[in-house]
């Protein structure tokens, strides 16, 4: 089975997506992983465009993702199921500030510092 997971960002279409190709069985593929270079640098569309090509070419996927602005229909062509993961927006804000936390918290030993003078003096670090 081709199935396209569409959702904002901090939805949970990732999740979704992960346990959606764990139960069927077939590969995961998160559009983000291709568009995006080291250091959040764009991918060249060409690159960009042949790289979700070759991920869409296999009988059964799953594929995470809202780049049909880009990649026109290379994915929601061949899908046989769209699932679009639409939270309530309280969620969404919640989710998207638990991950922004979690990855400063990994890209630096100074996250801490810079979200505590980013969002107050009431984040301490704790271990």
């Amino acid at each position: 089975m081709r199935v396209s997971v569409v959702g904002s960002s901090g939805s949970g279409k990732s999740t979704v997506a992960r346990r959606l190709a764990d139960i069927l069985g077939a590969p995961y593929v998160e559009l983000d992983a291709l568009h995006w270079r080291p250091g959040w640098v764009e991918e060249e569309p060409d690159v960009f465009v042949d790289r979700v090509r070759e991920a869409t070419r296999g009988d059964a996927w799953v594929i995470d993702g809202n780049y049909q602005s880009k990649v026109g229909t290379l994915v929601w062509g061949p899908a046989e199921l769209v699932v679009w993961v639409n939270p309530p927006r309280w969620r969404v804000m919640v989710q998207v500030i638990l991950r922004t936390l979690r990855r400063a918290a990994r890209s630096s030993g100074t996250a801490t510092a810079r979200a505590g003078a980013a969002f107050g003096s009431g984040i301490r670090a704790t271990r």
